[in-house]
């Protein structure tokens, strides 16, 4: 069924003047309507990961409050620096770590005592 009416409206996405012919029409083409259509999709998928990923970060930094001895990647999360950085402080004497194996460890009294 065919419609006679003509309604000026604004596009949602692009923000043109155009005719609609219907009265629930929001944008001015397939173009605009893809586009918004695609933004929301994305939207949606970044508000479904967001939550998760900070959910991870906060149960990774309560578990590293509880261990004694920690692993230079564990140092550099917890630090907020690279691996280089705290070799180079391991290097200089700043930091002390032991060696098991391959493996390097770090004393947790050992970072406190960096910020005394």
């Amino acid at each position: 069924m065919s419609s006679n009416i003509e309604i000026r409206k604004i596009c949602q996405d692009c923000g043109n003047s155009f005719i609609a012919r219907t009265t629930v029409t929001k944008f001015c083409s397939h173009k605009c309507a893809s586009r918004n259509y695609k933004k929301r999709k994305r939207d949606e998928k970044i508000q479904q990961v967001a939550p998760v990923s900070v959910q991870r970060m906060e149960f990774n930094q309560e578990q590293l409050k509880d261990k004694d001895f920690l692993s230079i990647d564990e140092t550099c999360k917890l630090l907020g620096t690279s691996r280089m950085t705290i070799y180079r402080q391991i290097k200089s004497g700043n930091i002390k770590a032991g060696k098991i194996g391959r493996r390097t460890i770090i004393k947790r009294t050992e970072i406190d005592k960096l910020f005394q």
